[in-house]
């Protein structure tokens, strides 16, 4: 896949994986701008885990793994404070950063092939339903799916999208989710949070 030039990165202390749902709220002007470009022209932005400093202020270091994402909807009850829910899209790896004279990071991509379409495996098994469940409950308590913290299409029978989302609902601290979302294997990604449910008798 070719290169993808001059992203605009965020950098969160949050894990942003494929198919997973992130609302942010917006103050900073350079994320304003930001977001306001993004729209503008339907360009994704990359969000990447924090690894020193803050998310206001100068300009953060970050992971060199994170995800692109989409904005799905915003909205502006108050002036100067932006609410977007973004949809994350493909992983990617950082080829080079740079800083903006206003503390924005952009830079060049190189993207990450989606995890090959696995079947649950019968041993993991608990795991989809598991996911079912606590979707099952999201739905009930949110009628409009655009306002749920997980995104339509579901896909129960996928090891990828079942791991995905049992690394955002579970209690998982960011690095090893970033771990998590790192690994090319969605059965390895799976098996791990498997063991993590066991051991916290979960399942």
């Amino acid at each position: 896949m070719p290169a993808l030039a001059d992203i605009a990165i965020f950098p969160l202390g949050s894990v942003l994986f494929p198919g997973g749902v992130l609302p942010l709220r917006v103050f900073e002007a350079r994320y304003m701008d930001m977001v306001r470009d993004c729209m503008q022209h339907g360009a994704p932005f990359g969000v990447c885990l924090i690894t020193r400093g803050r998310e206001v202020g100068e300009a953060a270091e970050h992971e060199h793994v994170g995800g692109l994402a989409t904005i799905t909807d915003w909205d502006m009850q108050q002036l100067g404070l932006l609410q977007i829910r973004t949809r994350g899209g493909m992983r990617f790896r950082v080829l080079e950063r740079r800083v903006q004279k206003d503390g924005l990071v952009r830079a060049d991509l190189e993207p990450i092939e989606d995890d090959p379409r696995v079947e649950v495996p019968e041993p993991f098994a608990d795991c989809a339903r598991l996911v079912r469940r606590i979707v099952d409950d999201l739905v009930a308590r949110e009628p409009d799916p655009l306002n749920r913290m997980v995104a339509e299409p579901y896909d129960f029978a996928s090891a990828g999208w079942v791991a995905n989302r049992l690394c955002e609902f579970l209690p998982i601290p960011a690095r090893a989710r970033q771990k998590l979302m790192e690994l090319p294997d969605p059965l390895a990604r799976l098996s791990l949070v498997h063991q993590y449910l066991q051991q916290h008798r979960v399942l």
